[in-house]
């Protein structure tokens, strides 16, 4: 891989990893379109610890008021309903359920789920769920609403997005406004939940390709990683600003002409 593509890759994992658009499908379908070759899950995993680092000093004053209050809730009871002790239980539930898939389905993620057909069925799948989620929910529940069931279902949609073309923001957005959340409030609860996911897919890619040989070089894969984390810090700044004021339809209606796209040129051979 060259440098050139490994800041491409890096700035369009970035670019899309916060948004509903899936990181995964991007890097699977841009180096088709150019005729690059496949990256692989591994590195998609390892770059992503740089748009989890963008997460953390993004949200680092909320990260550690949940931290310090979930830890200090364990010894006084009396903090138990405070929200951030509670969203410190609600990260660590809504993360079960993609670690369990992640170990159990792990040689079809690497494998025979990166198929292009695969891809872009699932952005059009997702994305007309997404556009029912935008007009069955209510979009009236802030953050400080948030209970367990909320986490339960999340991180059950979470685990949804180890399929390439669906979208760990994607689903947890559209999982949080079903459940009636504010646009903003699905947002920033599916960004608090990737820290984990990200962080655990992450490692286990590095140390993946470290006991393994390495399609790509480190130089690479740190190239990527930084650029991942310079354009995943703006991309979050400025979702959470969008979501305010607009709706996810933008978005709806991306995916589902990306993934037409997708679908008519593997079917012509134009892309495989």
């Amino acid at each position: 891989m060259s440098w050139f593509e490994a800041i491409v890759l890096g700035i369009v994992q970035g670019l899309t990893e916060f948004l509903p658009v899936s990181s995964t499908a991007h890097l699977r379908i841009i180096p088709a379109f150019v005729g690059w070759d496949d990256p692989g899950a591994l590195f998609t995993a390892v770059i992503q610890l740089g748009t989890m680092l963008a997460v953390v000093i993004f949200f680092w004053r909320d990260i550690l008021r949940i931290l310090s209050t979930w830890w200090a809730s364990l010894r006084r009871p009396e903090l138990r309903g405070e929200l951030d002790a509670r969203m410190g239980w609600y990260v660590i539930i809504a993360t079960i359920p993609i670690g369990v898939a992640g170990l159990a389905f792990k040689d079809q993620i690497e494998n025979g789920a990166r198929n292009l057909y695969l891809i872009g069925t699932t952005l059009i799948v997702l994305g007309l769920v997404l556009l029912a989620a935008e007009k069955v929910g209510t979009k009236v529940r802030p953050i400080e609403d948030v209970r367990r069931p909320d986490a339960i279902w999340v991180g059950i949609a979470q685990a949804l997005a180890l399929i390439p073309g669906v979208s760990r923001s994607g689903s947890t957005i559209t999982a949080g406004l079903f459940l009636g959340m504010e646009r903003e409030a699905a947002a920033r609860f599916s960004f608090l939940l990737s820290i984990p996911a990200i962080v655990l897919s992450g490692l286990f890619g590095l140390s993946e390709l470290i006991n393994g040989d390495s399609p790509v070089s480190y130089a690479a894969l740190t190239i990527s990683t930084i650029a991942a984390f310079i354009v995943g810090y703006a991309s979050i700044a400025f979702l959470l600003r969008y979501l305010t004021s607009h709706s996810t339809m933008v978005f709806v209606v991306y995916r589902v002409a990306l993934g037409a796209v997708v679908i008519a040129l593997t079917a012509t051979g134009t892309i495989s």
